[in-house]
């Protein structure tokens, strides 16, 4: 199945469902289930802007699954700013154009360790 690796505290941000959209700079053309795997990297500022404890989040590790179903592409700060409630992401973020994967069926999981990698990638588990 593939993956992709999100940084905490994206990665944490999904799959406790605060976060239904996740931001990035390239599009895709894949659609359906994938694994979301927390990266070894930790943004300690969003955690703390999210009341999140660095020591106890997991890194390195799948953490969840979700469904890609449709993709967003922003092309103004207006359009970005309306979805921040769903991406969570600063306006930094915003690089026109940028695109929104939007995630249902989002679960979590006991965390399994595994070594992510760019983009989407395959992860057998």
């Amino acid at each position: 199945m593939k993956a992709l690796s999100l940084r905490q505290p994206y990665a944490e941000l999904i799959v406790s469902g605060k976060k239904t959209i996740e931001i990035r700079n390239w599009n895709t053309k894949f659609r359906g289930e994938f694994f979301i795997h927390a990266s070894k990297q930790i943004m300690k500022e969003d955690c703390k802007k999210e009341q999140l404890d660095t020591n106890k989040i997991t890194t390195g590790a799948v953490v969840g699954k979700a469904k890609l179903v449709d993709v967003k592409k922003y092309e103004s700060i207006d359009e970005f700013e309306k979805d921040q409630d769903k991406h969570k992401a600063n306006n930094s973020f915003f690089k026109k154009p940028c695109y929104g994967f939007i995630l249902e069926n989002i679960e979590r999981c006991e965390p399994i360790s595994a070594k992510g990698f760019l983009n989407f990638f395959d992860l057998d588990l």
